[in-house]
């Protein structure tokens, strides 16, 4: 379930959605987290199905996530890594540097949740200072396949990050827009292989599944063993 409220002023419009989640079990407790959207922003400030399908993977599987290391990549409005901080792991929320507007939405929506994160500028395919103390045990990118011109740069910093961190793996949920075939390619490319293939659909609860739409694939991706 989702709940929206616009807050306009003069120069932009802004809406507060608010993204429930909750177990089978009706006597556990219900989770919300309120995100923050620009619609007058580009494309890095609202929450895309993607994000949608996964933070519901997140919280399904957050006995996992429990004090778990966890980078989101690409963030922007960044549900599912909040959705990670709430169960239980340790996160730092990340977008590209020059997005400052976007960075800023990230402290602003961990203020208004009360959820403590790092936030990080970190440009894909850019090797600066901030990159190489990061450890993650899972990475988290939603709808980051978007852009075949920045493919290799996400696929590079990717690598470089499980590199970094032994055992670690990607979790990324995607449009399929073209066909798995390029991933497959990018994967070979940069000596992953992919531990999971999963139709984003096949465990999204029905309420949320009917105000979604497309053909949006969740893999987990780790680096091939030498």
């Amino acid at each position: 379930m989702v709940e929206v409220k616009n807050l306009e002023d003069a120069t932009a419009m802004t809406t507060i959605s608010r993204h429930y989640f909750a177990d089978c079990d009706p006597q556990a407790p219900t989770v919300s987290i309120s995100i923050i959207e620009n619609m007058k922003e580009d494309y890095g400030l609202f929450v895309w199905p993607c994000s949608v399908v996964l933070a519901e993977y997140v919280w399904q599987q957050k006995h996992r996530f429990q004090g778990a290391t966890v980078i989101e990549l690409g963030a922007g409005t960044s549900l599912p890594g909040l959705v990670a901080a709430k169960v239980g792991a340790h996160v730092t929320l990340t977008d590209d540097s020059t997005r400052l507007e976007v960075l800023e939405n990230m402290r602003r929506v961990c203020d208004l949740n009360k959820i403590e994160c790092n936030v990080l500028g970190l440009t894909w395919g850019v090797w600066d200072s901030s990159i190489f103390s990061l450890q993650p045990t899972i990475i988290l990118g939603a709808d980051v396949l978007y852009d075949s011109n920045a493919f290799d740069d996400l696929f590079a910093t990717v690598t470089f990050l499980l590199q970094n961190s032994p055992g670690s793996s990607f979790i990324t949920t995607y449009h399929n827009r073209s066909g798995h075939h390029l991933i497959e390619f990018l994967m070979r490319k940069w000596g992953l292989k992919c531990l999971k293939l999963l139709d984003g659909f096949s465990f999204l609860p029905s309420h949320k599944a009917s105000l979604l739409s497309g053909n949006i694939q969740l893999a987990e991706i780790a680096l091939i063993s030498r």
